[in-house]
């Protein structure tokens, strides 16, 4: 696959995928997130995997490795207890692992031994590993899918060419005699040896014959559609995958990123976040509201000529804070108490004196209602 199209295509998913925050947190009892958890599991996500792999070249290995083999699985590796004796354990890093054999209950994993520095063979249980399989399984790996097709077709393209380019010169030389019996056989090939003798040993590369004999060249171009072929593919491969030549190249717009994003994007994300919960949480820790989040920034796509308009709008509608604004403009905190409140700047705000703008009303509001229960009732409603 690392000398066809699959290459770049499989390379810009899943840096994608990696771009994607994937973080162990704490959700409210409507599910909506809380905090993050500094746990081990974050640390791998986010930080470091293991000892040669950051967390985001950890989720591009997986993605790649998913892409190649249809399915990946990922292993912890050094943990806080042994996953065989325990379901509650914290995992310190993790790797990706080659599915080799499947059985109702475990699997044979191929892992890399960074202490050894060799792969090795081991076989785990399935439900101490997370195994993830390819959501574009149909389109990538299916042996008779679109991309195993253009494989295909690319490889007798690569062949062709290097046929066509080849240093032979493929003659057929009609010689003015029959060769039919033994001696002229051998005349012939005498007369072939001949040939290339002077075309070998002259610099040009320049040889002459009889005025009786016929020389003819195979090694013409000959057009066999695989080219139409390729492109054609090419194309239902792009538009099966939600991928456009703009997304690739880098001018699309905020459109096709979105579509790019919901078809091809999020299914791969959802299918490792939901692996890694279903795996590596204990019901306990599901039941107390922990879970694997997936967050993607919405103003990374974002023109700088739209960020003073949509900052504007945010803030006014109290979305976000001032600083949660500078934050994502890349500009460091204020220290203004008021840059951290859900205030919208551009309204003057009431000062607060028990409720009530005015601390003269303040004050008689709680004198009736001290003083003369009987008109309370009258002092709330402002009279």
């Amino acid at each position: 696959n690392y000398r066809t199209i699959t290459t770049s295509v499989y390379n810009k998913i899943a840096i994608d995928v990696a771009a994607v925050d994937i973080k162990h947190g704490r959700m409210d009892e409507n599910g909506r997130y809380v905090e993050t958890i500094n746990s081990g599991l974050n640390n791998c996500l986010t930080f470091e995997a293991n000892v040669d792999q950051t967390g985001r070249s950890f989720i591009q290995d997986v993605v790649m490795s998913m892409f190649d083999e249809g399915v990946v699985a990922i292993v912890p590796i050094d943990t806080s207890a042994d996953p065989r004796l325990t379901s509650s354990y914290d995992i310190y890093s993790m790797r990706t692992g080659k599915i080799l054999e499947w059985k109702p209950s475990c699997v044979k994993v191929r892992l890399y031994n960074d202490r050894t520095g060799n792969k090795e063979d081991v076989w785990l249980l399935k439900k101490n590993i997370g195994i993830i399989e390819n959501p574009l399984y149909a389109i990538i790996n299916e042996p008779n899918s679109t991309m195993q097709r253009l494989v295909k077709k690319l490889s007798l393209l690569d062949v062709t060419d290097e046929r066509t380019a080849s240093n032979k010169l493929d003659l057929i030389i009609q010689l003015p005699y029959v060769v039919k019996t033994e001696a002229r056989r051998k005349q012939a090939e005498e007369r072939r040896q001949d040939i290339v003798k002077q075309l070998s040993g002259s610099k040009y590369g320049i040889a002459y014959t009889d005025g009786t004999e016929k020389i003819t060249q195979l090694n013409r171009s000959i057009d066999n559609n695989l080219m139409g072929q390729i492109e054609y593919l090419t194309n239902q491969l792009y538009s099966q995958l939600g991928l456009t030549q703009a997304v690739l190249d880098g001018t699309a717009d905020e459109k096709t990123m979105l579509n790019y994003y919901n078809q091809t994007i999020e299914p791969i994300v959802s299918a490792i976040t939901n692996e890694l919960k279903r795996k590596f949480l204990t019901k306990t820790a599901i039941t107390q509201g922990q879970s694997i989040k997936a967050f993607r920034d919405p103003f990374r796509l974002v023109p700088v000529n739209d960020i003073a308009e949509i900052a504007d709008k945010f803030t006014r509608n109290e979305i976000l804070t001032s600083n949660e604004i500078r934050q994502i403009i890349g500009m460091k905190p204020s220290d203004d108490p008021k840059a951290d409140e859900l205030i919208n700047s551009n309204i003057s705000q009431a000062n607060n004196y028990n409720g009530y703008a005015d601390p003269g009303y303040a004050e008689d509001a709680d004198y009736y209602e001290q003083g003369y229960p009987e008109y309370y009732d009258e002092a709330d409603e402002g009279g």
